[in-house]
């Protein structure tokens, strides 16, 4: 449905985005994950033809868009990550405007803005204004602005930032609708949980280039290991505490685990260990041979690998701030 060949964009002499190619299935949710400045707004502000791209080429079902008008974009709604309301107009006001921007009108674009309240549940607050409303009530809003024209394409940037729990879940069930009803999504975040909750394919970016393009699964299978083993060692124990001593000690606990059955890999963190394994079936025989050593735990935990490990994996674990 939507075709991003090789896009490329500069600012100055800093590459933004570096040959960015992906596609979006009708009816797929795919996820837009990069660090910060990885290239991921820059990407999305040229697939709206918002700005302006070097070189490469958008394409909605095979109709290109660039910037000014084209019937491509009539298709298409996006969901900016800073708010795009009028605060002093009512919400059903804010609605029919941008429905009215699209070329709604009448009793249609009325029958269609009361949709859209319903869908994204303020219904009830369709005479008050956006200035009155917690923020979740105005992300929400805001995803029915972009929805009055009924686009085949939804793309949201960073739509749960600065919300509660309440609200991103009310967010996230209008979105499985959306997904329910056939409607593609593209949909960027830095929460790992909501990607690996909504999306069935995930495009990864970095310094511009696409790091990963692939299902979620795919992805798991990239990683050595699939499982994790969480471990807490007792205070008592000997790696638990500091100095030279326990150094050593923890030194030694790592490279004994490293040549058991089943570990991928160890990250350790004082008197915590992160096992990596390659099945969850492992996790008994780890556990049973620091038992067996008289390796004392005060606690442990097994967990799938998670969307979060691919990422750091691709991207690093640095800070970029």
């Amino acid at each position: 449905m939507l075709s991003v060949s090789g896009l490329c964009k500069s600012f100055g002499k800093r590459r933004a985005v570096d040959g960015v190619s992906f596609q979006v299935q009708r009816g797929q949710t795919v996820g837009l994950l990069g660090p910060n400045g990885a290239g991921k707004s820059t990407t999305v502000s040229m697939i709206c033809g918002l700005i302006s791209a070097d070189s490469g080429s958008v394409t909605l079902d095979g109709m290109p868009i660039g910037q000014g008008a084209s019937s491509a974009k009539a298709k298409l709604g996006l969901v900016p990550q800073d708010l795009a309301l009028y605060e002093d107009l009512p919400a059903i006001g804010n609605l029919k405007l941008f429905g009215a921007l699209y070329g709604l009108s009448g009793a249609a674009l009325a029958r269609r803005a009361e949709e859209v309240l319903a869908l994204v549940g303020l219904s009830d607050r369709a005479r008050d204004k956006p200035s009155t409303f917690s923020g979740g009530m105005k992300r929400r809003l805001n995803i029915g602005a972009a929805l009055l024209h009924d686009p085949q394409l939804l793309i949201l940037d960073e739509p749960t930032v600065g919300v509660d729990p309440q609200s991103r879940n009310a967010i996230f069930e209008t979105l499985e609708t959306l997904k329910a009803q056939g409607r593609s999504l593209i949909y960027t975040s830095h929460y790992m949980e909501e990607v690996e909750r909504l999306a069935d394919h995930i495009v990864i970016i970095d310094h511009g280039k696409v790091l990963a393009d692939a299902s979620p699964e795919e992805l798991y299978r990239r990683l050595p290991g699939q499982a994790a083993l969480q471990v807490e060692l007792a205070a008592s124990h000997p790696a638990a505490g500091a100095g030279a001593a326990a150094q050593a000690a923890a030194e030694s606990l790592v490279a004994a685990l490293a040549t058991q059955a089943g570990v991928a890999g160890i990250r350790r963190n004082g008197a915590h260990f992160d096992i990596s394994l390659h099945d969850s079936a492992h996790a008994a025989r780890v556990l049973r041979w620091l038992d067996e050593q008289g390796h004392a735990l005060a606690h442990f935990s097994t967990a799938r690998t998670k969307l979060e490990d691919i990422f750091l994996t691709l991207t690093g674990r640095s800070l970029r701030d």
